[in-house]
């Protein structure tokens, strides 16, 4: 009510309460428990994503078998098949007289492992590493210029560049959810 005694029609303050039906802040433990299953997601998303890059020829084929007889036909879906096709068969080729370029994707694949566990120091403590929180951040928006840039110049179609940058847009996504979390967590205690 306002002084008047009519209805207030002031919004309340929903960056310090998010839920406006009730006047209470969201409990610290809430707001921990949040943090720590969104990160959680994320670190988990890492290692998987970083785990997939080991067997990388045995996925493609996979891929490439699944996309021969599903994609096959005309339009955009023969497009994808052609280009997973021709990504296997190079990946082949590669692997059978230069084996040793494989150790190249085993990199790949430790770096973001190592990559998830700098986010495991934030998981632990959601009242420190802002730091990584911003470097994670940053690595998404990274993303971006990185599949812009490269791609050209590496032959990659235009299409599989908008799916490399999705990695750094949806990324980016429980990153600033979590700092907002962050934020809010240090206010309180």
């Amino acid at each position: 009510m306002g002084e008047t005694g009519a209805p207030s029609l002031a919004f309340p303050n929903t960056l310090e309460n998010p839920n406006p039906m009730t006047s209470l802040p969201t409990p610290y433990p809430v707001l921990i428990g949040r943090f720590r299953l969104v990160l959680g997601l994320f670190i988990v998303a890492l290692v998987l994503s970083g785990l997939t890059a080991f067997p990388l020829l045995t996925e493609l084929r996979l891929l490439e078998r699944m996309t021969h007889s599903h994609l096959g036909g005309n339009g955009a879906g023969a497009f994808v098949a052609s280009w997973i096709n021709l990504v296997y068969h190079g990946l082949d080729e590669t692997y059978r007289f230069y084996p040793w370029i494989a150790y190249g994707t085993d990199w790949l694949a430790f770096a973001h492992i190592v990559i998830a566990l700098f986010f495991v120091g934030p998981w632990l403590d959601p009242r420190s590493g802002r730091s990584t929180l911003l470097a994670g951040i940053a690595a998404c928006a990274l993303v971006l210029p990185l599949a812009f840039i490269c791609g050209p110049v590496r032959g990659i179609p235009f299409y599989w560049r908008l799916i490399d940058c999705s990695f750094g847009v949806i990324g980016v996504v429980p990153l600033l959810y979590c700092l907002a979390l962050q934020k809010r967590i240090v206010g309180r205690k």
